[in-house]
């Protein structure tokens, strides 16, 4: 499991090994083909903000290497909004005083028949607080019974599960998992995440490891930025990419690294993260890892996603309601968090295609293998 391949990581050292990242480090990252987690360190410092457009060319070029000049496009659908954490930046946390609202399996179909009405949607991004009383495994399988006749690709972001409830749901048309681990600092976690399943740090850290025993086809990681200090938990989460890759390696990933935006809670981050640093981050990861799905949602701005899109992203949500019921009405339910890009799917696909990119609504189906 990662937990025992975390604990050979000091965060203080890789801090510290970041900052001390030399111009000549960054030089030679960018001279290799095949880079190691410490080059990812050298591109993601300090040290290599004067080479960023060298490294969007960089990017840009992989990335059309490998996926051509395509987004592909998903949309989330939040069905439950109730929760037994207790995360202080969320706005599902238990203890806000929001409304709780669980979708039945009529409004979660006629949510299916809204988001069908919005685009060619063939991505379908299932989320739900973690509450297993209220949405555990029976409900999630049968709301993936419930999507499938609407959406060819059907992913979770859900409580982490046993490696045998991944397989089940598996086996009732599940594709993909997403799962954040918020933040790889163990020491500071718990302040984030003080009661709840979610306290558990190795519970949620190893859920990836579960994900790829149960043959996941696509494993989404993310952090959460405005927690710690982004460049040591991207790291972290670089490093914990290379691990999957080697124990999983038929299962695809994808990467996400969204920045915390308001939400009920009220939660001010410690860390902020500039549009030039995201930026700086994207080219980074692409470097890295010429093959990984690189996401952006739409916590982002229309304008910076637009500039990003021929530099190293190949995913995009647009369209999101982050509240459940968000598509058929207007629910009292509150959202998780407020969105940044509120432009409807087709105002984003024209954008797209202005900008000489195909949208890709479907690029997978179990049926081919």
């Amino acid at each position: 499991m990662f937990s025992e391949e975390l604990e050979k990581y000091d965060w203080d050292e890789i801090t510290a090994r970041i900052s001390a990242k030399t111009d000549t480090d960054v030089r030679h990252a960018l001279e290799k083909e095949n880079l190691t987690p410490d080059d990812f360190m050298a591109l993601i410092s300090p040290a290599a903000v004067p080479y960023l457009e060298q490294m969007a060319r960089l990017s840009m070029k992989y990335t059309q290497e490998r996926f051509g000049k395509t987004i592909s496009m998903y949309i989330p659908l939040y069905l439950s909004n109730a929760c037994t954490n207790f995360c202080v930046y969320c706005g599902f946390n238990h203890n806000n005083d929001i409304k709780r609202t669980t979708l039945t399996p009529e409004q979660i179909e006629a949510e299916c028949k809204a988001i069908r009405q919005l685009g060619p949607f063939e991505n379908l991004l299932i989320v739900t607080g973690e509450h297993p009383a209220v949405a555990g495994v029976d409900y999630l399988e049968n709301a993936l019974r419930i999507a499938r006749p609407y959406f060819n690709n059907l992913s979770i972001e859900v409580m982490p599960l046993k490696t045998e409830d991944y397989y089940r749901l598996t086996k009732s048309g599940l594709n993909g998992v997403v799962c954040f681990q918020e933040t790889y600092h163990k020491a500071r976690y718990n302040v984030y995440h003080p009661k709840g399943m979610k306290s558990i740090f190795d519970w949620r850290l190893n859920g990836f490891d579960r994900m790829g025993q149960a043959g996941v086809h696509k494993i989404g990681m993310g952090v959460l930025i405005g927690l710690e200090d982004w460049r040591t938990d991207v790291t972290m989460m670089a490093i914990h990419l290379r691990y999957l890759q080697k124990h999983y390696w038929k299962t695809r990933y994808s990467v996400n690294f969204p920045r915390m935006r308001p939400s009920e809670s009220g939660y001010q981050p410690n860390v902020t993260m500039t549009d030039k640093e995201l930026a700086q981050l994207t080219f980074a990861f692409r470097i890295f890892d010429h093959d990984v799905d690189i996401s952006y949602s739409t916590r982002e701005n229309p304008v910076f996603r637009a500039n990003m899109m021929k530099l190293g992203v190949t995913s995009m949500s647009a369209g999101s309601k982050t509240e459940p019921g968000g598509y058929t009405s207007t629910p009292d339910a509150l959202e998780q968090f407020h969105v940044s890009d509120e432009r409807t799917p087709a105002d984003v696909t024209e954008e797209i295609k202005h900008l000489g990119y195909e949208v890709v609504w479907k690029d997978w189906d179990k049926i081919f293998d």
